[in-house]
């Protein structure tokens, strides 16, 4: 892959020809456990792809064993209550940072995706797995709870029953059973994996960037808040897309017959 890259103690950040960035974790020695330092490298790492104009989607992913095996216990397991709300609390909008890049971004999950691992990947905008990934919410075997949005995120997208079933019970899921809960957008072969998960995001991209935005922000503020706070946000979004030389270029694109060439603006 040709690709510019940027410097981080625990991320390898690449970008190739197409604007695809592949956002990998790079803490072997910890079987990429999320630490305060890594956490907060994701943080800088979703400013600079949301800003750079060139990059159109991204790609979230760790090792073939481990995509992430959870948070850092060492670094927790002497901290206190003021602690933990005054480190974590803040460091976590790492979290919230991938999750507004305001362009596609894809979990490719192998391995392990444990505690904050998995919570990693729920702030995915989609999640394309191995055969071989496993995803757990094992903090109450800890005596604590998730705390990076699993007791937030998971419900919203598998439903209340089951993801109460993941957190009270701290049990691990195949890969399968999480397509079928709906925790995963489909399961491929491991040597697939990133060929798999660059195939989705160069079907995203061929539209415009844009309305690429538009309808990434209208699915979460809408999940959110109620349905008719939520519709109202989409028909203002909708109705601003045809201020855009994108819209423009689409509909005549149609009208015509071709394919279009969007520019992003």
């Amino acid at each position: 892959m040709n690709a510019e890259n940027w410097e981080f103690k625990h991320l390898v950040v690449e970008r190739d020809e197409e604007g695809i960035a592949v956002l990998r974790l790079n803490r072997p020695e910890a079987r990429n456990a999320l630490n305060l330092e890594l956490i907060a490298e994701l943080g800088r790492a979703a400013d600079m792809l949301a800003r750079d104009g060139s990059v159109r989607a991204v790609i979230v992913t760790g090792g073939e064993e481990v995509f992430a095996a959870g948070g850092d216990i060492k670094e927790m397991a002497d901290k206190y209550a003021p602690d933990m709300l005054n480190a974590y609390g803040a460091d976590l909008s790492g979290f919230e940072k991938i999750e507004r890049i305001p362009k596609p971004v894809i979990a490719a999950v192998s391995g392990y995706a444990l505690g904050g691992g998995c919570e990693l990947a729920l702030v995915c905008d989609m999640i394309v797995a191995s055969e071989t990934a496993v995803f757990g919410m094992p903090e109450i075997t800890l005596g604590i709870i998730p705390g990076a949005g699993g007791t937030q995120r998971l419900p919203r997208l598998i439903g209340p029953h089951r993801a109460k079933e993941m957190i009270f019970t701290g049990s691990f899921f195949d890969a399968r059973t999480c397509l079928e809960m709906g925790l995963v957008n489909r399961v491929v072969p491991v040597e697939r994996l990133m060929e798999e998960a660059r195939e989705l995001a160069l079907r995203c991209i061929r539209n415009g960037a844009v309305a690429l935005a538009c309808a990434k922000a209208c699915v979460n503020e809408g999940m959110n808040t109620d349905l008719y706070t939520g519709l109202a946000y989409e028909r203002k979004c909708f109705s601003l897309l045809f201020s855009t030389e994108d819209q423009k270029e689409g509909m005549r694109a149609f009208i015509e017959k071709r394919r279009p060439a969007f520019r992003g603006r």
